[in-house]
């Protein structure tokens, strides 16, 4: 099978309760719609099969949102307590769902990742397209950015991970699992969790259009 017909699918984890933002921080206005369709937007391209997003049961306004975009709602019946019980959530929906082979991948980016830039991700697509990566990320000086795309094969390797650690134990489990695509964007640190981040952001962001 040609490198190029094999699938991508996009999990975002999407359950938090954003306490430290105050509001739900992936229905702030972004760039003329909201944080969480923004990213919706940058991700909707040919090489990306299906976006996922994990959400609350209770988190009806974000539902609604979604219900309005090309995504994939996944809702579980429990709230999930942490962002690797999201993941994993997503990641069994899509094998439901979509049955992905070992060799084909999928991009994992947090929800409140607005800064994903549309170049940044056409050149870790174009990066991932080679074939040769397990796990592939973007990296600014000596710091691992968002998103994450990593192999199916390697979801099966993150629900046998120890129950207290997250999926960066697994990126972290061997120096040759992770090919780094270093990069000269602050953005692809960019996270939102406080009232300051979002006014920072904001600011970064009409930097980066002028």
């Amino acid at each position: 099978m040609d490198l190029v017909f094999r699938r991508l699918f996009a999990l975002i984890p999407a359950a938090g309760r954003s306490r430290r933002m105050g509001t739900s921080k992936l229905l702030l206005p972004w760039q003329g719609t909201t944080v969480i369709e923004h990213l919706i937007h940058t991700l909707t391209r040919s090489a990306i099969t299906a976006i996922a997003i994990v959400i609350r049961p209770d988190d009806h306004a974000l539902q609604e949102v979604i219900q309005h975009t090309s995504a994939l709602p996944i809702i579980p019946d429990h709230e999930p307590p942490e962002m690797r019980d999201s993941i994993e959530i997503g990641l069994r929906a899509i094998r439901q769902r979509f049955s992905p082979a070992d060799e084909e991948g999928w991009l994992l980016i947090p929800a409140d990742h607005p800064l994903l830039e549309q170049d940044v991700l056409d050149g870790l697509l174009a990066r991932w397209s080679q074939g040769d990566c397990e796990a592939l990320l973007p990296t600014l000086g000596q710091r691992r950015g968002h998103p994450t795309l990593l192999r199916w094969s390697l979801a099966a390797r993150i629900e046998q991970l120890p129950r207290d650690v997250g999926v960066n134990a697994l990126l972290r489990s061997s120096p040759n699992l992770v090919t780094e695509w270093p990069t000269n964007r602050e953005s692809v640190l960019a996270d939102l969790d406080t009232p300051e981040d979002y006014v920072y952001w904001q600011r970064g962001l009409t930097n980066t259009t002028e």
